[in-house]
């Protein structure tokens, strides 16, 4: 899988034409915010030793207006720009954006001076921490994504903008709205820098996926919010709305955001007993991966209507901890197996509600877990003509198959409580303050306008995502 990197600086920007430039964050409840700065006074900004803005410490805890329990409106953390990821926004014309890192703005004294300045729920952070920790040991990752979403004649409603799907020519008819937005979509990636592998109609009405270039993983989450926020400003404008909500009444799929990610190791592990396909570090990674699936669903799927996509018969990866090769009936799908060079796996559980930087953190995290343990993987390849849930329970133990995924929001959240060895490599506290901010998040969106209104939720996750 071959890398890319974003190549604008600073210089760049008044070639392009930029006025200003958005200093952007994404939340854990994965909002993405912004401070609009005037590229002058950016200019002027990171000249400095940390050049960044001050953020209330509530950010991190606020949940649509509401700060979470844990959370304090007292003290600043200093948002320090990472140059690495400038990048204008041809969604918005004079505009570039820059993405960060929350700091403490005065070291504290009980950390090593090279960590002073961390701070343990900084998503974009704890994703540095683990790929860094990765690379200490000779592996590196790459991941690329899907994103799928459903273009809506408005916010209010559910009504897709067409009723196509499945790649059909009659999704992209010329001369419609949906064609425009598509193209428009296309050349905003690829004039911010961004590999665009293909973009095609999905398989519900209205629905359409975009797949971006494998990249490290900072980089590749970064490209992702970026290609959202095309996504959503590019259908606006063109009188649409775009949502990444997991999954709407009356269609069958959901939409979600696949990742597909693969080792790179600087020496060769040599192949594993457990499969022909993988090395002994991958079979390590996969098995750390499902030994942590349950508790890592909740950072996945971190609603309550995230739960409507799971489905044994909706190809979103099924309900049981197992992996296959082709297999997307299983929450792990091994990709491209006998090709080395192409390999890598698929984690189908992840939609668009989530927080991307903190759901791969997880993955990746549980997966460099099982190979400093030497993890032993002693569940079975499910080849792709046959779904877990499609066998006896005795031939699911045959394959090591013996643990059923949450089903529900509220079981997801036991398994992560539950999980000490998972809440250990994301941090305790990191964990602690993440539930109690999703709690709040699937409570906002549990509110009823009036008691016989059903759908106010999904509305409410279909204006926000």
């Amino acid at each position: 899988m071959a890398t890319q990197r974003s190549h604008f600086n600073i210089l760049d920007l008044d070639r392009l034409g930029i006025e200003f430039v958005r200093i952007q964050w994404v939340d854990l409840v994965n909002k993405v915010g912004y401070k609009v700065v005037p590229l002058s006074r950016f200019k002027k900004m990171i000249l400095g030793s940390r050049p960044g803005v001050n953020f209330s410490k509530a950010t991190l805890g606020l949940v649509f207006l509401e700060i979470a329990e844990g959370f304090s409106s007292f003290g600043e953390y200093l948002y320090v720009v990472d140059m690495d990821s400038l990048r204008p926004c041809p969604y918005a014309p004079g505009h570039a954006s820059v993405m960060g890192w929350y700091e403490e703005k005065n070291p504290r004294p009980d950390c090593d001076q090279s960590l002073a300045y961390f701070v343990d729920l900084c998503p974009r952070t704890l994703v540095r921490r683990i790929t860094d920790e990765a690379k200490s040991l000779g592996i590196d990752f790459l991941v690329g994504f899907e994103t799928e979403f459903i273009l809506l004649k408005s916010a209010a409603q559910i009504e897709p903008v067409n009723n196509h799907g499945w790649s059909y020519s009659s999704s992209l008819r010329t001369g419609s709205t949906e064609l425009s937005v598509m193209e428009e979509i296309a050349r905003t990636l690829e004039q911010s820098g961004i590999e665009l592998e293909a973009w095609h109609a999905e398989a519900s009405p209205g629905q359409y996926e975009v797949v971006t270039g494998p990249l490290p993983p900072i980089q590749a989450i970064d490209n992702l919010v970026h290609t959202r926020e095309a996504i959503y400003n590019i259908a606006h404008k063109h009188g649409l709305h775009a949502t990444l909500a997991p999954r709407l009444h009356g269609l069958r799929f959901g939409s979600a955001a696949h990742s597909h990610f693969s080792l790179q190791e600087a020496t060769p592990s040599g192949t594993s007993e457990e499969s022909q396909f993988l090395t002994k570090s991958e079979a390590a990674f996969l098995s750390g991966v499902l030994a942590h699936l349950p508790a890592m669903s909740l950072l996945a799927l971190p609603v309550p209507a995230s739960y409507m996509r799971m489905d044994d018969e909706a190809h979103a990866g099924g309900t049981y901890v197992s992996w296959g090769s082709d297999q997307r009936s299983a929450p792990v799908r091994l990709c491209c197996a006998d090709e080395p060079e192409a390999r890598n796996f698929e984690f189908r559980l992840l939609d668009g509600v989530a927080n991307p930087y903190v759901a791969l953190a997880g993955i990746l995290g549980a997966g460099l877990s099982g190979i400093k343990e030497k993890r032993r993987l002693v569940i079975r390849d499910c080849l792709g003509d046959r779904a877990p849930a499609d066998m006896t329970e005795e031939e699911r133990t045959k394959m090591g198959i013996t643990e059923r995924m949450p089903l529900t929001w509220e079981e997801a959240r036991e398994c992560l409580k539950k999980d000490d060895g998972f809440k250990a490599i994301l941090g305790n506290n990191f964990v602690d303050k993440y539930l109690t901010v999703n709690e709040l998040q699937a409570e906002y969106f549990a509110k009823k306008t009036d008691e016989n209104d059903d759908e106010a939720g999904l509305l409410r996750i279909i204006e926000h995502y």
